[in-house]
């Protein structure tokens, strides 16, 4: 099978590229290193690219910027993928409202370039979109919560098992960047329904893994751990510290995708995090971090949180384990933890 993949340098793009790498596909990806320009050489993903270019002889990675439509059109016609795995992105809330034309030209109109080559060239193909929990908004902070010595928790019956899919993602506070993202969201849903395309949107949670190349404005896990391990200082945004995210390695958001490529369906929402057992506040993180490195976490607090921040947030995984009874959530909080200090440890040796 012929599949490409855009972001292929970034942290679920990567995860990807080698997952079915191994599988013996014919990969094809798309990184012009732009988080590089987003966030400074802390962002660089040349690295991995680089990395993968030389471990996998059946991937080739193509310089192409997804706001490119001509260069869009011409690569999905040239290659006729029957996947496309789309994990571009503009990842950070805050930097957004920065810059906010890159941010929408990015993930919106980055997006209709991809739907819209993929529908002329190749419609027959599955359309697997990296969309993200912020397309709901702040109005899942209206939601009834009960404060704990940790953390923050739902006290809400009707959300035990945390958000689904049908929480509205109208009327509310998204961020330049969850407005663009939701701009995406409904464009994919809407090329499945409208031309019956095999397209799905994936709203991540605190999707993380050891390739993560975590910065302050985004990547949390990553970049929380990567303090700890130089002995920096963690700034605290609000909520006391005990904001919580459900956190899933990138291997098992791999393993979902495959498992959409191999079942598709058309124009489908699923929430992809790490649901219940994997969620961790901040106060949590710092206490599990310390216990690996064995090292004091430093950190001052910002008596500010970030604009349209969640509280709480936690997948609901229902519909997902039930549309793919192989799929669960393989690697536990502990691991991923680990494994990020242990390639953090790595990496800033070299």
């Amino acid at each position: 099978m012929k599949i490409l993949i855009t972001g292929s340098g970034g942290l679920i793009g990567s995860e990807v590229v080698s997952y079915f790498a191994l599988l013996g596909h014919d990969i094809f990806g798309i990184d012009n290193n732009m988080r590089a320009d987003f966030f400074g050489p802390q962002g660089d993903t040349s690295w991995r690219i680089a990395e993968l270019s030389k471990k996998f002889k059946n991937f080739k990675n193509f310089n192409i910027d997804i706001r490119n439509r001509k260069d869009i059109l011409e690569i999905i016609k040239d290659i006729k993928p029957q996947a496309i795995i789309h994990t571009a992105a503009q990842p950070s809330h805050d930097l957004s409202a920065s810059r906010p034309f890159d941010d929408f030209d990015v993930n919106a109109i980055g997006t209709l370039n991809l739907l819209e080559s993929v529908r002329r060239f190749t419609p027959d193909s599955v359309f697997v979109h990296m969309s993200t929990n912020k397309v709901y908004g702040d109005a899942i902070n209206n939601i009834k919560l009960k404060e704990l010595e940790t953390r923050w928790a739902y006290d809400d019956e009707k959300y035990a098992n945390g958000i689904d899919e049908n929480f509205p993602i109208d009327q509310s506070k998204h961020s330049i960047f969850g407005a663009s993202k939701l701009a995406a969201d409904i464009m994919v849903q809407e090329y499945g329904i409208y031309f019956n395309m095999k397209t799905c949107c994936l709203r991540g949670g605190c999707l993380t893994g050891p390739n993560h190349c975590g910065v302050e404005l985004h990547g949390f896990l990553s970049y929380l751990v990567k303090v700890n391990i130089e002995e920096g200082i963690y700034k605290i945004f609000g909520y006391k510290g005990k904001q919580v995210r459900d956190n899933i390695h990138s291997l098992d958001v791999a393993r979902f995708i495959d498992a959409f490529i191999k079942k598709p369906k058309v124009g489908e929402v699923y929430n992809l995090g790490g649901g219940t057992d994997n969620s961790s506040s901040i106060l949590e993180a710092f206490k599990l971090v310390e216990d690996i490195t064995g090292k004091k976490m430093k950190y001052e607090y910002v008596n500010k949180n970030r604009e349209g921040d969640h509280i709480c947030y936690i997948s609901n995984l229902d519909k997902i384990k039930k549309h793919y009874h192989d799929w669960n959530i393989s690697i536990p909080l502990i691991k991923i933890f680990e494994e990020i200090a242990e390639s953090w440890v790595r990496r800033l040796k070299k």
